[in-house]
């Protein structure tokens, strides 16, 4: 059997100019996303804590549930409040907009004709629109009036996510689009960062303390920066970055379009026999349980994970009085951390296999988050340098997970299966993000403090374990057994 020739075999180089200006687009929406988690988290924190609505729901539940108030006196707190709870709803409503919307306008940029292209009316629109709004959020002064900017913000978000994505494949021949990836995830990454460090840039700038004090005055600055770089982003990839006219419809491209009707009709066909031929192809007994441990093992994992994510800033600013500048910044740890073990995950699963790394990777956020419960629980005081060192290790981890999860989940479907198990895969973890929120919230509720989120977490974690633990299937076939066959077919 002949070996497919790599890229430059063929003579074909990405474009990395070219592509990094793609790049651009992802940049906007990464920095928009590093910065609306740890801050309207802290919005909400404050402005549902002073909502009379939500206090009088609150005190109307603990009335007719006498219970939770004394739940609440065990857990050394003096009231019962539904804040948490609605903070973990509201933060669920990026998930589920982006399920809903995404694909429909990923299909609709599809069917797109202008003389920009398919995919740039939408960053064009979305993306200046998603700023406006994005400015608008920390100067809303009723809960009402900042839930419609939520809402508005994250449609329009999910309006331009997919055609943002799409941009990439369309300029990009189909044997260069791994490499071209990494690049517009690299550029992406510069877009989280500049999130991570933006209100230590805004507090140097305007000269304001990025403590806890003055978070009132940076925040809507913050706000700003992310707003200006997602538009500067947009200028980039409106002017530079050239699609192809979707309107023009030259005799050739008419011809091709007969032609590709033509090859449609017979791949319609052959997807058909396909789908037959698939159905007769059947997970072992074995290989269905390592699947849905897998799965549930993933589920776990991102609830973990994304709970970090969405609450920390909460839990370093009552726990350490941090602001969510602040806060940041200790993620911008974690962010680093991860990037620095990227190569070594993918050596290790290889060298080890995934499973084994998958294992390695979920021990130390265990054993980091287990050795910051028994240090505050014997020393009585939570000590921040064990949160940097959870973060270290936490994010080195983080990508040893990340690496060789996807690709032992899409082993044991085998290849032609990659699609469907992918679907398995994203089903998963989108639940877990959709799920987490609102579970912890929950959570939060009924312990009083965010402390509880170094206790959810690692709870999270030795779950994934246990159910990782179990799975028997989806290492990669060694090069030894794959030449054999190769010989063999020859």
């Amino acid at each position: 059997m002949a070996k497919t020739k790599t890229a430059p075999e063929n003579g074909l180089k990405l474009p990395y100019g070219k592509t990094i200006l793609m790049g651009f687009a992802f940049m906007a929406s990464s920095i928009a996303w590093g910065v609306y988690d740890p801050f309207v988290t802290s919005i909400l924190d404050r402005m549902l804590g002073a909502s009379s609505t939500i206090e009088h729901w609150s005190a109307a539940l603990a009335e007719k549930m006498p219970i939770l108030l004394k739940f609440m006196e065990a857990q050394g707190e003096s009231g019962f409040t539904l804040v948490p709870l609605f903070i973990g709803i509201i933060m669920t409503f990026d998930n589920i907009f982006g399920v809903i919307f995404q694909p429909t306008f990923g299909k609709l940029s599809d069917r797109t004709h202008s003389r920009f292209g398919k995919r740039k009316p939408f960053i064009m629109f979305g993306a200046p629109v998603a700023a406006i709004l994005f400015i608008l959020i920390p100067r809303m002064t009723t809960v009402p009036a900042l839930m419609a900017c939520i809402i508005l913000f994250v449609f329009t978000m999910s309006l331009w996510r997919a055609p943002c994505v799409a941009l990439m494949p369309d300029l990009t021949p189909p044997a260069l689009r791994s490499e071209g990836n990494a690049v517009i995830n690299l550029v992406g990454g510069v877009g989280s960062m500049l999130a991570l460090v933006a209100a230590t840039i805004v507090c140097a700038v305007y000269g304001i303390p990025n403590d806890k004090a003055h978070e009132a005055l940076y925040t809507p600055h913050v706000f700003e920066f992310a707003a200006v770089v997602m538009i500067v982003c947009t200028l980039i990839v409106t002017f530079l970055v050239k699609e192809p006219d979707s309107r023009l419809h030259t005799e050739a491209e008419r011809n091709q379009e007969a032609d590709a009707k033509a090859r449609h009709e017979a791949e319609k066909q052959a997807r058909k026999q396909e789908k037959e031929a698939l159905k007769a192809i059947k997970l072992t007994k074995g290989e269905r349980i390592s699947l849905i441990l897998m799965l549930c093992g993933l589920f776990f994992l991102f609830c973990g994970a994304n709970s970090i994510q969405t609450f920390f800033a909460l839990f370093a600013r009552e726990i350490f009085g941090k602001s969510p500048g602040e806060a940041t910044r200790m993620m911008a740890i974690f962010a680093v951390s991860t990037a620095l073990g990227a190569l070594p995950a993918g050596w290790l699963g290889k060298r080890f296999g995934r499973k084994k790394t998958i294992i390695l990777g979920l021990s130390m956020f265990i054993a980091a988050f287990v050795a910051y419960l028994l240090v505050t629980r014997i020393t009585g005081n939570p000590m921040l340098v064990l949160v940097y060192v959870a973060l270290v290790f936490g994010g080195f981890a983080n990508m040893l997970i990340t690496v060789n999860t996807l690709p032992l989940v899409l082993e044991i479907g085998g290849i032609q299966k990659v699609g469907t198990f992918t679907g398995y895969y994203y089903t998963a973890t989108f639940s877990a993000q959709i799920a987490t929120p609102i579970v912890y919230g929950v959570v939060r509720m009924l312990s009083g403090t965010y402390a509880s989120l170094f206790v959810y977490c690692p709870i999270c974690f030795v779950l994934s374990f246990l159910c990782i633990l179990g799975v028997r299937h989806g290492e990669a076939i060694p090069d030894e057994i794959i030449r054999e066959a190769e010989l063999a077919d020859d």
